[in-house]
């Protein structure tokens, strides 16, 4: 599922793809007037289509939804599955190290906002890390904030869904503690 702005550009043989509004079905993110508008949006809107698609299909097909996997910043999808009482997965679209440092600041490990005289970081499984190396939602959080209040929320949940995914594999980050 994916909204339908984003459903027209998708062009997978065998993949069905079924839209949920996001409140901005002709242009997506561009309609919005800004940021924490459309994650609002996409809160309000995208968790009441996409309990009516679940529904829908439960009832409709062979194979109800028992399942379900959710991109992380759309946070809101968790309540979905726990509402249709349905496991829910969160992915996690960052690497494993990036996420290593969003779980430890979330924790209190590393100190929020990262000064730059604080540099550089020294962060278990990873290089020293200096101020240009870090993601820019950390960098430079005030311009990033809708976004990073959005990522700080997923590690304040992320024990309320069965399972989590990783956008990773051991070999590439085995150092990393997530």
């Amino acid at each position: 599922a994916t909204t339908p702005y984003t459903a027209k550009f998708i062009t997978a043989k065998g993949v069905q793809v079924m839209p949920i509004s996001d409140g901005f079905d002709d242009g997506g993110f561009r309609d919005a007037p800004n940021v924490a508008d459309y994650l609002e949006s996409f809160k309000t809107v995208g968790s009441r289509t996409l309990t009516e698609l679940i529904l829908k299909l439960n009832q409709t097909s062979d194979s109800p939804v028992n399942c379900l996997v959710y991109d992380s910043l759309l946070l809101w999808a968790v309540d979905v599955a726990k509402k249709l009482d349905i496991f829910s997965v969160v992915l996690l679209t960052n690497s494993a190290s990036v996420c290593s440092l969003y779980w430890q600041i979330h924790r209190g490990f590393l100190p929020f906002p990262v000064e730059k005289d604080k540099v550089p970081l020294a962060i278990p499984g990873l290089p020293p890390l200096g101020f240009d190396e870090l993601p820019s939602f950390l960098a430079f959080p005030s311009h990033n904030s809708a976004y990073l209040e959005s990522i700080m929320r997923i590690f304040a949940r992320l024990d309320e869904n069965d399972w989590v995914f990783a956008n990773s594999f051991e070999d590439l980050e085995y150092e990393v503690p997530v």
